[in-house]
């Protein structure tokens, strides 16, 4: 019998070009061997040339989903993505002090890449003051980790000032994206017995125009790699290293910022079907 693989809740926006939201981190969570249950806070109209409207989810709704799911499933970890407004964010943070659930992996989206906001300032506040000090780990990336921190972060020095200021704020763990350096670095800062350590993780710059939903698929594979009971720094590692091929075997789609290959794992994998004989109906006799 097969065994049961660990449940990853995710809690973000619907995406319906599915380069990034939900259906995105489904794909992920499938990708890394874990079952995927979701909760979305926001409905867009969005393609890969960016997003064009937001309509959040009732706040009440959320908490009854969020709710009803875990009654029905055992959630080894949590990866929360788009929360959109306040009202969200709090029924997000809400949900979340009271369940106190394992593996808490918060990707506080801001901003689409195309520059549509993505959570109001109340939420931002909120995500700060509430959900940072919920999480195991946070993922910002280069613009996110200057607008939670107030800090200028364009290098790698300002990265590890930024992570300071992020641990002060009450974060445990922190993983500030590099991807737009010059050489993609990413900084792990993160809290052990001794104090707080530090690893850097850079690889060179992937030139792609498939790179909508990066940050969405690192912060859910590092979920799910949490689910398996890895590491923090070797997930970090695994979950990079999942991107980056993913950019690379990922099709050209749409007419703008293309998505990633969240499956292409699946092509790599895929074995000559063996036909199976017709089950032989006749009877013998003694």
């Amino acid at each position: 019998m097969a065994l049961t693989p660990p449940v990853v809740l995710t809690i973000a926006g619907f995406d319906p070009s599915s380069g990034a939201g939900v259906t995105a981190d489904i794909k992920t969570i499938a990708a890394h061997e874990c079952y995927g249950v979701s909760c979305i806070t926001a409905l867009t109209v969005q393609s890969t040339q960016g997003v064009r409207r937001v309509e959040p989810v009732d706040p009440g709704l959320i908490t009854q989903i969020l709710q009803e799911l875990i009654q029905d499933v055992e959630v080894a970890a949590v990866h929360i993505g788009m929360l959109g407004t306040e009202p969200v964010a709090r029924a997000v943070a809400e949900f979340l002090e009271l369940a106190r659930l394992p593996h808490v992996v918060l990707d506080p989206i801001l901003k689409s890449s195309s520059g549509a906001d993505l959570l109001d300032a109340g939420g931002t506040r909120l995500l700060i003051e509430r959900l940072v000090p919920l999480a195991e780990v946070i993922t910002p990336n280069l613009d996110e980790a200057a607008t939670l921190t107030g800090l200028p972060v364009a290098n790698l020095n300002q990265m590890r000032e930024a992570a300071a200021r992020l641990h002060s704020l009450g974060a445990a763990n922190v993983v500030i994206t590099g991807g737009d350096l010059g050489k993609a670095t990413d900084l792990l800062s993160f809290t052990t017995s001794r104090g707080v350590e530090q690893e850097t993780f850079k690889a060179d710059r992937l030139k792609s125009t498939s790179t909508h939903g990066t940050g969405c698929a690192f912060a859910t594979a590092l979920a799910c790699h949490l689910a398996h009971d890895r590491g923090l720094p070797e997930a970090v590692l695994l979950s990079k290293a999942y991107v980056s091929a993913a950019i690379v075997n990922a099709h050209p789609m749409g007419h703008g910022t293309g998505p990633l290959h969240h499956l292409y794992r699946m092509n790599q994998q895929r074995r000559p079907i063996t036909a199976v004989p017709e089950a032989d109906t006749a009877h013998s006799r003694n």
